[in-house]
């Protein structure tokens, strides 16, 4: 038996403000949307032509605050061909919210509070 990824899901607080972030800063544009009947929610897929793997962004019309993340220890990486370019842009975002140079990593953070690991090309 095999299982492949598909997508990982976050729910968002303001979806424009969510989509914007993650095709500024990770080129990830959406692909399809699924709108509930009654409008309750939305679900957004993002991703890039660099795999088939996809976020799915979850908004709920009824929220009415950000969501409680806890201790964030949970996280989706990324691997940028350019690490020292994806560095400046996300410098000049002001989205880094943790460096680890001796490993050789950064970690950004999303409108909502997600964290999200960036790592340099494999050697």
């Amino acid at each position: 038996m095999k299982f492949r990824m598909i997508h990982e899901n976050y729910n968002v607080f303001d979806l424009d403000a969510s989509l914007a972030f993650y095709e500024k800063a990770l080129g990830l544009t959406e692909r399809r949307r699924k709108a509930a009947p009654d409008g309750s929610y939305l679900l957004v897929f993002i991703g890039n032509d660099e795999a088939d793997f996809e976020m799915e962004l979850t908004w709920l019309r009824d929220r009415e605050s950000r969501y409680e993340l806890g201790d964030n220890e949970i996280h989706l990486a990324f691997r940028a061909d350019d690490f020292e370019a994806a560095h400046r842009l996300h410098a000049e975002m002001g989205c880094i919210c943790y460096e680890n140079e001796k490993m050789g990593l950064y970690f950004i953070e999303d409108p909502d509070g997600y964290w999200l690991e960036i790592l340099p090309p494999k050697r």
